[in-house]
């Protein structure tokens, strides 16, 4: 049976270095499915390096919105999946649904209801958004309220969940990570 796993922390924490080290270990069949849009030069510098990082040892699918049907059409012999991340893919929701909340919501109640279809090990990379201040505009909380209610239903849903806190993963849920990202 497929597994689940959680990775979420703070911006620049290791988040996504925690998720490859992951997929590495163990899986020689590896996608990983990023949901950045190249919108603006820095972004496009930072795909462009995400991408030499990574190197030819995961298949990569760039897919802003879609993302169950982005796994569904990877190879079926697809071991592990990596998602990163899933702030910025319901930043892009937001985005597409002229902000419209309940839009937003309706798009997240389906992927949590097909979360459980997918045929491989999954690992998804999400921020932990909500303990910073309240924001100042509506929108903004939308965004936060959302974020963490889906990041809840997913860890609900998860058998490993980790806070990854200035680099070091913290084991909420299942057993801890084998070995710390960088091989530490």
């Amino acid at each position: 049976m497929p597994t689940l796993t959680l990775i979420t922390g703070g911006t620049r924490s290791g988040k996504s270095s925690l998720a490859l080290d992951l997929a590495l270990k163990g899986y020689s069949k590896r996608a990983f499915i990023a949901t950045a849009a190249a919108l603006d030069p820095e972004m496009k510098e930072r795909i462009s390096r995400h991408r030499k990082e990574r190197g030819d040892r995961f298949q990569t699918v760039e897919e802003p919105l879609d993302l169950i049907r982005a796994v569904v059409d990877l190879p079926r012999d697809t071991e592990v999946v990596v998602v990163d991340c899933l702030t910025v893919w319901l930043g892009n929701l937001y985005h597409h649904s002229d902000t419209v909340e309940s839009k937003v919501l309706a798009l997240v109640e389906a992927f949590l209801g097909e979360v459980d279809k997918v045929p491989c090990d999954l690992i998804l990379v999400t921020n932990e958004v909500g303990c910073g201040i309240v924001p100042d505009n509506a929108l903004a909380r939308s965004f936060r309220d959302t974020a963490g209610y889906l990041n809840r239903k997913l860890a609900e849903k998860a058998a490993r969940v980790y806070l990854v806190c200035m680099g070091i993963p913290l084991t909420l849920k299942g057993q801890p990570p084998k070995t710390l990202p960088g091989g530490s």
